[in-house]
């Protein structure tokens, strides 16, 4: 009988532990141009969970990668950011979100052209929204210059194909050529100088 009620009272804790972790689990949506590009810098990130490509900012419901890249949708190539807040804050986020983008390119990212390819923040509260368009002013001054990436509120996200996912890592020799052809860490350098190593 005691063993019966030690066991369950752990797993009320257990329970009631797990019900808090979830609790400071959030998502962030950003598009900064090819979205195989934007998850390798949160992945890094200790306290991302996950991060996945997506499509998002567009008026068609259930977008495919071909209607998107062809232009049309609205939508922008984006990533998803699934995150403990206890371990990396949304400001954290913003902070590598703005230096793997080029701030000042209102026609796409790099090699890849056209508003499917914008820079954007899509943020789900007002909160993030304040942080976000703080965030801009900073780099604004940072910089010295004005910033076109648009700020606006969440959509509906849409996973992208099943064959986007983790791209860079299932095709690392592909994805390494495509970045070095797309001159995105040549472009990375020029605006925020030499990444630290």
């Amino acid at each position: 009988m005691m063993r019966s009620i030690i066991a369950l009272l752990f797993l009320s804790l257990a329970s009631i532990s797990l019900a808090q972790d979830s609790s400071n689990i959030r998502t962030a949506i950003f598009a900064g141009g090819c979205f195989w590009c934007m998850e390798l810098p949160f992945d890094k990130v200790d306290g991302v969970l996950e991060t996945t490509s997506g499509y998002s900012g567009g008026h068609v419901k259930n977008p495919t990668y071909e209607q998107v890249s062809s232009g049309g949708t609205g939508h922008a190539e984006v990533v998803q950011v699934k995150y403990d807040a206890n371990k990396v804050s949304y400001s954290d986020l913003l902070n590598i979100f703005w230096h793997n983008v080029d701030p000042f390119d209102s026609g796409g990212q790099f090699c890849d052209r056209g508003d499917q390819y914008r820079a954007e923040i899509f943020y789900g509260s007002q909160e993030e929204k304040v942080l976000a368009e703080e965030s801009k002013k900073k780099v604004e001054a940072e910089l010295g210059k004005k910033v076109v990436t648009q700020i606006k509120p969440a959509a509906t996200f849409y996973p992208a194909e099943a064959y986007h996912q983790d791209y860079y890592q299932r095709n690392p020799l592909r994805y390494k050529y495509y970045r070095y052809r797309c001159g995105r860490d040549k472009r990375l350098e020029e605006v925020w100088g030499k990444a630290p190593s």
